[in-house]
């Protein structure tokens, strides 16, 4: 039988325990984690850096290298000739006889008479991670050392899958940097803008106002056009982050400057501003925490649209020159009907785009919901 001591000291350990105040950040967590969409979101979201980051090790191939143009996705299966197997194994795409009646190109069609099984972490080829380390090691690959186009080939014979997950890297480096140039300048002059007032912040705002009227699309197109074609790309990639991030601090910077008028006149700001705080102290520490929940959520929504704009750009041309990779690069090779009727798997870089857009946007609605619940 239970002791009515031990009841007593059960229940004071439980009051206890709800009583005990929970952080900012554990609340926002706690809420955050029971959105479905918020933590598929995240998960999906950190899959994409993770493999963006180790990009060469997950590609099946070359991404440069160049086999049969056009070539069609390989053909997996779970069974053979000899039945179901535990392991997939990949069929060889080969030419047939037949000729296509629109392109009297031959066709392809894959190989059953000879099966090849898929194992992971297998030798492929050379490369270096992160440019240092040497290595040849990749995630998934043939038995034999054949080749493995899980996605088809492009106009050029290059793996489809293999040159997404590379261009992943640099979509998202475009992405991440211009969204930090953009939260810092848009937070910074926002904040200062809205807590001087008075003639600064009103001819400052007129600057914002220019800045926003804009049409955004013929000047991205016009500025990227200033740097010559030659320029190295890591200069090419790093003036088109400096021109997305010139364009798009400005609205960030509005609201910012919206949220810290009101914050200026909460109770203990005036407070601290009665007792002498230094301005420092009174935005570092009262200000900025209250702003920083919704540049939080401005930078997980603004990160697809800037995916967004760099695959519009790099389809036109202006983003990423070869031979560096991204999603809108490859998107060049769909820029025919002919083509996308005949080949459709070229559209798969769409696939990729619409993966990360959706995984930043559930990202970005379920923390929205978190910090503000209301």
């Amino acid at each position: 039988m239970t002791s009515p001591n031990l009841i007593e000291q059960a229940d004071d350990r439980i009051s206890t325990v709800s009583t005990v105040s929970q952080s900012y950040p554990a609340l926002v967590w706690r809420r955050f984690r029971k959105s479905v969409s918020g933590m598929l979101g995240l998960t999906m979201v950190a899959l994409l850096l993770f493999v963006s980051v180790f990009a060469e090790f997950f590609a099946p191939m070359d991404p440069n290298a160049s086999t049969t143009s056009f070539a069609p996705p390989a053909n997996l299966s779970f069974f053979t000739k000899d039945g179901f197997t535990l392991f997939p194994v990949s069929y060889p795409i080969v030419e047939s006889d037949e000729l296509d009646p629109v392109t009297f190109q031959p066709l392809m069609a894959p190989d059953f008479d000879n099966p090849r099984p898929i194992v992971f972490f297998t030798k492929g080829w050379s490369y270096k991670l992160w440019g240092v380390i040497p290595m040849n090691r990749h995630f998934i690959g043939v038995a034999d050392g054949s080749e493995l186009h899980l996605l088809g080939t492009d106009k050029l014979g290059r793996d489809i899958l293999s040159r997404g997950i590379l261009g992943s890297r640099i979509t998202l480096i475009i992405a991440l940097s211009s969204i930090t140039l953009i939260t810092l300048a848009g937070t910074f002059l926002g904040i200062t803008s809205g807590y001087i007032g008075g003639r600064f912040d009103l001819w400052f705002q007129r600057f914002v106002e220019i800045v926003l009227a804009f049409p955004q699309l013929p000047l991205y197109l016009t500025l990227t056009t200033l740097i010559p074609v030659t320029a190295p790309s890591p200069l090419f990639i790093s003036f088109v982050i400096l021109v997305i991030a010139g364009l798009g601090w400005a609205q960030l910077s509005r609201e910012v400057r919206s949220k810290t008028m009101a914050m200026a006149n909460v109770d203990y700001v005036r407070a601290a501003m009665a007792i002498g705080a230094s301005d420092g102290r009174i935005i570092t520490r009262h200000i900025l925490p209250n702003v920083l929940s919704h540049v939080i959520v401005s930078v997980t929504l603004g990160i697809p649209a800037i995916v967004l704009l760099e695959s519009f750009l790099g389809f036109l041309g202006f983003a990423v020159k070869p031979p560096m990779i991204s999603w809108g690069l490859m998107l060049q090779d769909a820029g025919t009907y002919s083509v996308i009727g005949s080949y459709p798997w070229i559209l798969s870089p769409v696939g990729f785009v619409l993966l990360a857009v959706f995984a930043f946007n559930a990202l970005g609605d379920g923390l929205r919901d978190a910090v503000d619940p209301y």
